[in-house]
């Protein structure tokens, strides 16, 4: 899952350095969002108090996506509707055997914070990477739209597995009075990876597919 690569583009999330070199519209919008705002390591724990950070960078995302052709007018075919999660509605693309995910970024703080999030993600996870579409609004709602290879289970997972897994990787999982959750914690990347339970990760042929996850930047006390 890393290498000396993949950390240092971790950590220059972390910082909220400029990615340089990379091409593709998720790390090119994650750079210039860079540019006027930071990212934090606090922000999941004062998360309502960048409410209004959020909505300026919805509007200057609008703007960017509209100059840059990355603006979204017609939505997925209703009838290849596949589910709606928490954060995301999701839609079956049969011509590429992918999903398009219809993503308001509820989960995170900010705009920035979903965009490393999914930088984050396919970092470590190149065999789920979401490829970044464009946005979309519908109802006032903004919404980024992503494509991610469709993966079907063959099998029951077994969270031990993914406990081993990330703990390989560096990840310890988090107790809540004593208990193990489902979220874990890179302490020296301070990364927060949460929400990870057995529809969010998918086996098939012996090998762990995350399809969902949620990263935060955030140094913990503990």
């Amino acid at each position: 899952m890393n290498n000396n690569d993949t950390r240092s583009k971790l950590e220059n999330i972390i910082k909220g350095t400029i990615l340089e070199g990379a091409e593709d519209h998720c790390t090119t919008v994650r750079n210039f969002l860079c540019t006027s705002f930071r990212t934090s390591t606090t922000v999941k724990r004062d998360f309502e108090n960048n409410a209004i950070i959020k909505e300026e960078q919805a509007k200057l995302l609008k703007e960017y996506a509209r100059g840059s052709g990355l603006w979204i007018t017609n939505p997925p075919d209703s009838s290849q509707f596949l589910a709606r999660g928490g954060e995301a509605m999701v839609y079956f693309d049969a011509e590429n055997k992918s999903v398009i995910k219809l993503n308001d970024g509820v989960y995170y703080a900010t705009w920035l914070e979903f965009f490393n999030s999914v930088i984050i993600h396919n970092l470590l996870f190149p065999n789920t990477a979401y490829i970044f579409l464009g946005f979309i609004e519908t109802d006032g709602v903004l919404y980024s739209v992503m494509r991610q290879p469709f993966v079907t289970s063959d099998s029951a997972v077994d969270l031990a597995d993914v406990k081993k897994l990330l703990s390989y990787n560096g990840f310890e999982n988090r107790l809540r009075r004593g208990a193990p959750t489902n979220n874990y914690y890179n302490k020296e990347l301070g990364i927060i990876l949460e929400d990870i339970h057995d529809e969010n990760v998918i086996v098939n042929s012996d090998t762990l597919f995350f399809i969902d996850t949620v990263f935060y930047t955030a140094f913990l006390n503990s």
